[in-house]
């Protein structure tokens, strides 16, 4: 079995366009939740989200790019560009042929679709834009990064609701361990922060019209976000051949399915997928220091996942630092677990546990220690990034410090 590096990221979310200041701001414990600028905002009853804000697309794509790149495309691509050229490779030869795609996104191109069926059905047209069915394919992206990069290897998309990323990045991952490809370019994607895609979401009544506040009594619901984060996997024997710098070394993933309900979520199924990454890890449970949670501000999330933490950590959870970065850069529900990722590198690489803003009340079903507010300074050897989504879809993958 391979072991499996991390010498690349690169991201744009709402708190900013690149790693180092995503960094910073987590470290500040800024939020990036804000007032929605979007069309017809008035007609909507949730009115804020984690907005990508000065994103200027034709300072990075030509004009014919822009016509085939849906908003979560552009995302990717801006943030895989960051990727690869801190990995420092170039996919001429075997390489290309070698390494893979594999992304996460639910919605896909959603402000495509979006753009479009108002074009249909308020304005009347009866033709759409040849690209539209390129722009707003759930695989679009990890195609465009096949292309730029000259990556010829598996190349596919994953769709499991809020659990995309960690799913995407698992399977990076496994593949590489396994033998199957050399090296990958993994994370997820995701621009949903359109009028129809808010208006749906208001249907769920599981939004929040003020702000997120992820295990806090008080809280009141998630709040979305957008943006993607994207990284490099390789093998650790071709990073260290080639002196590469490695960020984090995956160690272990799990994915189970609750099979229970499609938008309650399971404390049992969580517990599988928590307790599987440790088991694939080789861990004890008082190895891990920190857990990124999937923590979205929601009731039934929160106690849920507290829950499961309680079940697989026993005593040690009372030692363990847990939190839930998305009151910072919004739920961006297929791209959230790559997002997210980089709270995990920002322990494990800065010795900094981004905290839970926003955080006002304690709640005795969330008695844990959930990093209110302040970032902390901390060394943890070994942390988890949980990601639980609707349809009882379970992801867990567990990282340790650089070898």
């Amino acid at each position: 079995m391979k072991r499996v590096v991390i010498t690349g990221a690169g991201t744009i979310n709402a708190l900013a366009q690149d790693v180092q200041s995503t960094f910073a701001a987590m470290r500040e414990g800024r939020g990036g939740i804000g007032p929605l600028d979007i069309r017809d905002v008035d007609r909507l009853n949730v009115k804020i989200g984690a907005q990508v804000k000065g994103w200027h697309p034709e300072e990075h794509f030509s004009r014919q790019q822009i016509l085939l790149y849906d908003r979560y495309t552009q995302f990717t691509l801006h943030a895989a560009r960051q990727a690869v050229a801190q990995a420092g490779l170039d996919f001429d030869g075997h390489l290309g042929y070698e390494t893979g795609v594999v992304l996460g996104t639910a919605g896909g191109g959603l402000t495509t679709q979006d753009e479009n069926y108002r074009a249909v059905y308020e304005e009347g047209k009866n033709r759409v834009h040849p690209f539209v069915v390129p722009k707003l394919m759930n695989n679009a992206a990890a195609s465009h990064l096949s292309m730029e990069f000259n990556i010829k290897g598996p190349s596919f998309t994953v769709a499991t609701a809020c659990a995309s990323s960690n799913h995407a990045m698992g399977l990076a991952f496994q593949m590489i361990r396994s033998g199957a490809c050399r090296a990958m370019l993994t994370g997820g994607a995701e621009a949903m922060l359109c009028f129809g895609g808010i208006k749906a979401w208001e249907g769920l009544r599981v939004m929040s019209t003020d702000a997120c506040r992820p295990f806090s009594l008080n809280r009141s619901g998630m709040v979305q976000g957008e943006g993607a984060a994207i990284y490099f996997f390789e093998e650790y024997e071709q990073a260290r051949r080639r002196g590469a710098e490695i960020l984090a070394e995956v160690i272990g993933f799990a994915m189970t399915s609750d099979a229970s309900d499609i938008v309650m979520p399971s404390k049992q199924g969580a517990a599988r997928a928590i307790a599987g990454a440790l088991r694939d890890a080789g861990l004890n449970p008082e190895d891990v220091g920190y857990i990124n949670a999937h923590g979205t501000g929601t009731s039934a999330n929160d106690k849920t996942e507290c829950a499961a933490i309680a079940d697989v950590f026993g005593p040690h959870a009372d030692r363990l630092m847990i939190s839930s970065t998305k009151a910072m850069h919004g739920h961006a529900i297929g791209g959230t677990g790559a997002i997210e990722m980089l709270a995990c590198l920002l322990a494990l690489r800065e010795d900094i546990i981004a905290p839970t803003i926003g955080y006002e009340e304690p709640d005795p079903e969330c008695a844990l220690d959930v990093v209110p507010n302040v970032a902390r300074q901390a060394r943890v050897p070994v942390v988890l990034s949980n990601a639980f989504a609707f349809g009882g879809m379970n992801a867990v993958l567990a990282l340790r410090r650089a070898p």
